[in-house]
């Protein structure tokens, strides 16, 4: 077994090195200056900073172009082979400036491993051998998991054929030993006979013709590159003598080893300094290396990289020369802020302002329109014109909201007002007078009206619907165009309504909108989080939707829904665990809705939905936007990426959309991942959720693009992780809370591409995450 004493590491300065094959794989990094490696392939020219990757048993030589300094790591065949066999069948394709943009952070993490197994290697302090092992093992994972390609074979092996894959590895591994077929059936436990017919069927030659041409192959590159005598090579391969081997390789080529080489051979000239990195002397007389060194092992600790992490990989290929274009719909979004007086509070202004300007909000939802803090009591007076009005709060509050073109969009709560019902549609007759004087028709009839009775469905079907129908009726007769609808109860599991709202399916022609919700929470108890069917909530909010339409469909409803309240995975951070991070699941959720809704309703922060319901525990019903200090949560960033997209929808699936507008293109990628939340703290488990996206575009115009990328996940913009990392038992001040805030962001990238009708890219995806993409042309 090969150990880690047999990998060899290198300083070399290069004027010329000859044609050379090596049986492992080679991997350089250039510290300085400039070099041309050739290969049986390609060539490449190096510089500063370059990776490049020598395959096993590929030909090359190098000539220096300027003075250069060279770290080489040489990985033999045999420790390739006893931790990972199956790397015959591969090639590992890296010349870092090549590289489709979103590997630089891998590239840098390589060149970091490098360095610290130079650093290392030369100091050999205790345990070096081990800290070694663990770097080398790292630089393989990532050539395996992000640089791996087939390798062509002479014979065409089905790969998916565990069997044949071992048994050519074993001869790819032994050609050079005296192999036999009954040796080899023996070992992998099959009769001589039908290991005889097996390998002749699936390779289409026969066992003994195989071996001999994988040792003529191997051969062939003895003959070429080194100067060793032909009997030396034929037993070096596994031939019994250069007999055998002359008369093969006269049979196969025509002509015999000698005059072969004769013909093809490569001069032997070596210009190479090597200095073995154990040799202080070297280091000690060239501090620059040291400092290159130290400067690698710096970048790659700034450089964030999940390169050495398991991860799901997927490739992606989006034709855009002849998309099918599908309209991009947005519903208006409602804001919903408790009882009207909390828009008198400068935090909740300031806070819908910036809701309005990002998320396309439309609507401000309140209930107990007419109740609470917000219309004052009436009280006795003498006054012959009362100095004081009722409506002084909420004059304010609506003139706030029309200064700023925003509606109302008012829950009436029947079992609230359902013992006095005459006397608050009186209320309600007074106010909406008041409103039309001070505001304008035009405005009050742009408000909605959302009649419901979902707190408390005991009460009286019929009592309610003679509600709903004196209520509807009468602002109707005085604004005919004000929008008047009932939230309707809507079950999931039987697809169906309630028995006590079938009047509903009677009185449609008096309904201008269905409201109803869609919370997870109908098909996973929260309550039970050991419960393992979270995966039933994966695409639970555009089912239930569909199913809704299904049902009003067949008797024969169609009304504009609006979603005022709805859910993913997890709502509450107080019941759930808050550091689940959930954006890429709350876009696609809206997303998926978008064609299908009208109105979409959020809460607008943490402490006023408790305050609204008077509880100390956020329900698992709605969406916040901000939690109790001006803190974005992930679903203020996650709708504002949705709001961002614009024009045409011209591909789409399960990973991404892609749109065209007049700027250019716009791209999401998302990483949707249910799971159960509390397993979000495990960093292990959260890993392997990980998504590596290989995108290749075609049919984008060729010219230069500038690129803009937006990266939304749990470490960037995710405000419960940032809370839980500053937050104090003994409390925080407002610097703190401040400094939150301020890093609760999506990172932003910015650079220049020039695209030639196709674009390849990486992205590696946590947990639920969004990457964004604005990829606009630079017109000239």
């Amino acid at each position: 077994m090969s150990s880690i004493s047999d990998i060899q590491l290198l300083i070399q300065n290069i004027e010329y090195s000859s044609p050379t094959i090596y049986s492992g794989l080679e991997i350089l990094l250039v510290l300085n200056g400039q070099l041309a490696i050739e290969t049986d392939q390609s060539l490449h020219q190096l510089s500063e900073d370059h990776l490049f990757v020598i395959n096993r048993n590929q030909p090359y030589e190098i000539r220096g172009i300027t003075k250069n300094t060279v770290l080489k790591i040489s990985i033999p065949d045999s420790f390739l082979s006893h931790f990972y066999p199956e790397y015959r069948f591969y090639k590992f394709n890296l010349f870092s400036p090549e590289i489709s943009r979103g590997k630089e952070n891998t590239i840098t993490e390589l060149r970091k491993l490098l360095a610290e197994i130079s650093i290392i290697h030369f100091r050999k302090e205790e345990g070096y051998k081990l800290e070694m092992s663990e770097r080398v093992s790292k630089i393989l994972l990532i050539l395996i998991r992000r640089f791996k390609d087939n390798e062509t074979t002479e014979v065409d092996i089905d790969m998916e054929d565990s069997r044949l894959k071992a048994i050519i590895s074993f001869i790819e591994q032994h050609y050079d030993e005296p192999l036999t077929l009954e040796e080899v059936a023996n070992r992998f436990y099959l009769s001589f006979s039908y290991f005889s017919r097996y390998f002749k069927k699936q390779l289409g030659i026969g066992f003994t013709r195989y071996i001999m041409n994988v040792r003529l192959k191997h051969s062939l590159q003895d003959l070429i590159y080194t100067k060793d005598s032909i009997t030396y090579i034929a037993l070096k391969n596994g031939f019994p003598n250069a007999k055998s081997f002359t008369n093969l390789f006269k049979e196969v080529y025509g002509e015999t080893p000698f005059s072969y080489r004769e013909k093809n051979a490569k001069e032997q000239v070596n210009l190479v300094e090597d200095y073995l990195l154990d040799d202080k002397e070297t280091f000690l007389s060239s501090p620059d290396i040291l400092i290159k060194l130290r400067l690698l092992m710096e970048k790659g600790e700034d450089s964030k990289t999940i390169s050495d992490v398991e991860t799901n990989f997927e490739s992606i290929t989006i034709d855009i020369q002849s998309p099918k274009r599908q309209k991009l719909n947005h519903p208006d979004n409602v804001l919903m802020v408790g009882e009207l007086r909390e828009l008198q509070k400068e935090s909740i202004r300031n806070q819908i302002l910036l809701a309005k300007d990002e998320l396309q909000i439309k609507y401000i939802g309140i209930h107990k329109l007419l109740s609470g803090r917000s219309i004052a009591p009436e009280v006795e007076t003498d006054e012959l014109i009362p100095t004081t009005s009722p409506y002084y709060n909420s004059d304010e509050a609506i003139e706030f909201l029309k200064s700023h073109h925003l509606s109302l969009y008012v829950q009436v709560r029947y079992n609230q007002i359902a013992q006095e019902e005459d006397a608050y549609l009186e209320k309600l007759h007074r106010f909406i007078k008041h409103c039309v004087i001070l505001f304008g028709y035009n405005y009050v009839e742009s408000w909605c009206i959302m009649v419901t009775d979902v707190l408390d469905n005991t009460s009286n079907n019929k009592e309610f619907e003679t509600f709903y129908l004196k209520i509807y009726k009468m602002l109707k007769s005085n604004i005919p165009n004000l929008r008047i609808g009932l939230f309707l109860p809507f079950s999931f599991k039987s697809s169906t309504i309630n028995s006590q709202y079938n009047w509903v399916l009677h009185q449609s022609d008096h309904m201008d909108f269905i409201a109803f919700q869609a919370n997870t929470h109908e098909v996973v108890d929260y309550k039970e989080l050991g419960d393992t069917n979270f995966d039933l909530a994966k695409g639970f909010i555009k089912e239930k939707t569909e199913k809704l339409k299904r049902f009003l469909k067949h008797n024969y409803i169609e009304k504009p829904l609006h979603l005022i309240s709805w859910n993913t995975i997890s709502g509450n951070t107080r019941y759930t665990n808050g550091t689940f991070f959930r954006g890429a699941l709350v876009f696609n959720d809206s997303f998926s809705v978008s064609d299908q809704i009208e109105m979409l309703g959020f809460w607008i922060n943490t402490e006023t939905h408790e305050k609204s319901l008077d509880i100390n525990s956020i329900p698992l019903e709605g969406m916040e936007m901000f939690h109790y200090f001006n803190g974005k949560r992930p679903t203020f960033f996650a709708i504002s990426f949705l709001n961002r997209l614009r024009g045409n929808i011209i591909a789409s699936g399960p990973l991404y959309i892609m749109t065209e507008n007049e700027l250019g293109y716009q791209l999401v990628l998302m990483n949707t991942t249910i799971t159960n939340p509390f397993l979000s703290i495990e960093d292990t488990f959260l890993q392997k959720l990980m998504k590596e996206i290989r995108l290749t575009i075609k049919g984008i115009p060729r010219g230069e693009y500038q690129i803009k990328k937006f990266i939304f996940d749990k470490d960037h913009g995710a405000l419960y992780k940032m809370w839980w990392e500053y937050n104090s038992q003994h409390g925080i001040d407002k610097e703190i809370i401040d400094y939150i805030t301020r890093l609760s962001y999506p990172s932003l990238e910015i650079f220049d591409e020039t695209i030639a009708g196709e674009w390849s890219f990486y992205s590696y995806l946590s947990a639920n995450a969004i990457h964004f993409f604005e990829i606009r042309k630079a017109f000239f």
